[in-house]
């Protein structure tokens, strides 16, 4: 029986910091071998920290990775241990992104990745090439520093396996574990019994379920053992990295990181028998055939044993059942840690959020809660870097130690209702009541005074003094009059989080959280520099929808009861006044449920669906429910408005990314932001198609209630359009 003890690692890097990678990766290769690992796999690019974009372009990038090489080779650290060491190596005058094998001061082996990432929030082609050469290994030419410090000129450089003298090794490269061709197909057939894939894999919304199928997939197929390891953590962007390492032997997971935490360094071991992965490939007819036929692949010769032989009480680790965590907990805590990572890194003393007592600014307000009692549970846990970073930003005093998340909350969290006439008592009590269970430092902000002083400058500037609609006004009137109020309140936000600190003795600033979500952002249902102007935000790729089941979530097991209440009530800006036969309502505004915005967001990114093929897809979901008219009125009115408004999100506030359709341009949604609003030849597409359509018998008009009924397919309610005014918010 041959045994192998392997490691892998959740490792929380910071983009450009070396100090603190380097240290965590020393950390991590020595909890590896403390717990009698041969072979330790770390996230991908750790040295630099995968999130460093154009940085990446800079030399001085490289060279401060091969100088932590140089550091961790001229240690003990790697000794009796192989290790993979993710970093950017340039290559007659190519970059690649690699994975660097080391053992006993030495390095055997570099692999630069075959196949690099370039969609979504992805751009690895930007700052690398793929390695293409799959039939040779060259050699490579370490820089002379290196050279000179560990006594190596050159090392094997490209794609191929490492045959050890009792266990042959081989590398994948997070994208490589979702290609069609994946390299393990032909490394398997090759003998490769043991794959290292160092990743910087990124959380979404029920996203890991088909990670940890890939992962299982790759062994079950081929047999094998794989290990995967991940970032973890905020590395200086939007996306938060989740963890999740883990080993898979032929289809069975042996161990399983976490994926939402707040430590550092993070360390899975297991004891793998490589003669139970032998079996498993002989017992398989079709595996022993292709592999006599295989193509073979270079491979490095290295003399050194890593196994184990079988000792009593040596037990190979049995399976795991897979952890996952539900779509509520994974807002909870995803943004949370998040949150927390940009909070300690930002230098910033603590967060403040206009609360306006709805269910968006409440879900954030509850996420920093959760971060809250995260950080006071690692603590008592004895995590001596938290409690720490918990010290400086609470500004405690000697011999003091956060005990109580209530406590922590109140000196690191200022939440503010800031009302006007138009502000209703229910919003106003269920904001204080929610403050009061998680603890936060509470404020009541009455601003009529600020928007009577603008509106009296106004007023003296034209002789004229704008009216809301229910009164009379024109809809430009009544477009400036919400408009001027959400933007006192982004000023009002900013002012505050620079000087209450100061009002309270504190030193340092409070940094502004937004609370705009993924559907008004794709719609534009928000105003330009109003509160949903922050620093960051943490629910701003994520649905209404997802966001009220999170609330009643969060009254459970949280512990705050008053999001019960929240989530029950209407969605409602309250920037109009309120009358006996009028309340503003979100879904009249915009002329859509949140439910259909959630549709359209899914059919315009994932399906890549223009108006055209949307109302295509639309007639065949709703059909029965909208005639294919109504559908053509639902589909054009969604464009209109999302081209109206699509400048926004060139503004729109930095936001955790969590949901694959969401509307933000940095990277993630690249699109223009000047369009023309008619969509006239789109437009008269669908026209053409409700004419042809109208001829078949099978679209009729649906009967008077259908349309309350759920969407074939979405899951999602129906519910017929308002037309009032939407507010445009310019």
């Amino acid at each position: 029986m041959r045994l192998l003890r392997v490691a892998t690692c959740n490792l929380n890097q910071w983009a450009m910091d070396f100090d603190t990678n380097l240290r965590n990766v020393k950390e991590s290769i020595a909890r590896a071998k403390a717990a009698g690992a041969a072979v330790r796999v770390g996230p991908e690019l750790e040295l630099t920290g995968y999130g460093c974009e154009d940085h990446f372009l800079e030399q001085d990038t490289t060279a401060h990775a091969w100088e932590c090489l140089r550091d961790i080779l001229t240690g003990d650290h790697t000794d009796n241990i192989l290790c993979s060491i993710g970093m950017p190596v340039i290559f007659n005058s190519v970059r690649y992104n690699c994975q660097v094998f080391c053992m006993n001061r030495k390095i055997i082996m570099i692999r630069p990745k075959m196949s690099l990432a370039n969609d979504g929030n992805y751009r690895e082609f930007r700052w690398f090439s793929a390695w293409t050469f799959k039939d040779e290994i060259v050699e490579f030419q370490l820089p002379i520093e290196v050279s000179e410090a560990i006594s190596q000129d050159t090392v094997p450089f490209g794609y191929g396996y490492m045959r050890f003298l009792d266990v042959s090794l081989a590398a994948e490269t997070c994208e490589e574990l979702f290609t069609a061709n994946a390299p393990r197909i032909d490394l398997a057939l090759n003998g490769v019994e043991v794959f290292m894939n160092a990743s910087g894999s990124h959380h979404q919304l029920r996203k890991l379920n088909l990670r940890i199928d890939s992962i299982r997939n790759a062994t079950q197929t081929c047999g094998g053992v794989y290990m995967y390891a991940n970032q973890q953590g905020c590395d200086g962007g939007r996306l938060y990295y989740d963890g999740c390492c883990c080993i898979a032997v032929n289809g069975d997971l042996v161990a399983q990181g976490s994926q939402f935490s707040l430590k550092d360094v993070e360390v899975m071991d297991a004891l793998v028998d490589l003669d139970a992965v032998s079996s498993y490939r002989a017992s398989v007819s079709s595996f022993r055939e292709q592999a006599s036929h295989r193509t073979n692949v270079p491979f490095v010769k290295v003399p050194y044993k890593l196994c184990q032989s079988f000792r009593n009480g040596m037990v190979p680790t049995s399976p795991v059942q897979v952890m996952y965590h539900c779509p509520e907990e994974e807002i909870a805590f995803g943004p949370s840690c998040w949150l927390w990572d940009y909070l300690r890194r930002s230098q910033a003393a603590g967060f403040l959020l206009p609360l306006s007592g709805g269910a968006d600014s409440s879900s954030v307000a509850a996420i920093v809660g959760c971060m809250c009692q995260l950080v006071i549970k690692d603590i008592e846990k004895g995590d001596e870097q938290v409690k720490a970073d918990a010290l400086r930003i609470g500004q405690y005093k000697d011999g003091e130690i956060p005990t109580d998340s209530r406590e922590l909350a109140k000196r690191l969290f200022y939440t503010v209702y800031m009302g006007t006439e138009n502000s209703s008592e229910d919003t106003r009590s269920r904001a204080k009541r929610l403050a009061e269970e998680i603890g936060s430092f509470h404020l009541n902000v009455p601003i009529d005074s600020v928007v009577s002083a603008f509106l009296s400058l106004f007023e003296t500037l034209t002789g004229k003094r704008p009216r809301y609609k229910v009164d009379g006004g024109s809809n430009a009137e009544n477009l400036g009059l919400q408009n001027i109020q959400a933007r006192i309140r982004m000023v009002l936000a900013f002012m505050m989080a620079s000087l209450m600190p100061w009002v309270h003795n504190k030193s340092g600033f409070y940094l502004v959280l937004g609370s705009s979500n993924v559907d008004e952002g794709l719609r534009g249902y928000l105003t330009k520099y109003d509160c949903s102007s922050a620093d960051i935000n943490p629910i701003g790729s994520v649905s209404k929808q997802d966001l009220r089941a999170f609330l009643r979530w969060a009254a459970i097991h949280l512990k705050y009861s008053s999001l019960a209440e929240v989530e029950s009530a209407p969605p409602t800006a309250e920037l109009e006044p309120i009358r006996a036969n009028y309340n503003q309502l979100d879904e009249v505004d915009m002329g859509m449920t949140y439910e259909e915005l959630s549709v359209y967001g899914r059919l315009r990114k994932i399906f890549r669906c223009g108006p055209v093929s949307m109302f295509q897809n639309l007639c065949h979901s709703w059909c029965g429910r909208l005639s294919p008219s109504e559908v053509a009125d639902k589909v054009k009115h969604f464009f209109k408005y999302y081209a109206i408004n699509r400048h926004k999100m060139t503004v729109l506030t930095p936001s955790y990314h969590a949901e694959s359709y969401s509307p933000e341009d940095n990277r993630f949604d690249l699109r223009q932001f000047l369009y023309n609003t008619r969509w006239p030849y789109q437009f008269r597409k669908i026209n053409e198609l409700v004419q042809e359509m109208g001829k078949d018998s099978k679209w009729d008009t649906p009967a008077e209630g259908q349309l309350q009924t759920s969407v074939q397919g979405s899951g999602m309610g129906v519910v017929a359009a308002g037309s009032a005014n939407p507010s445009a918010g310019f």
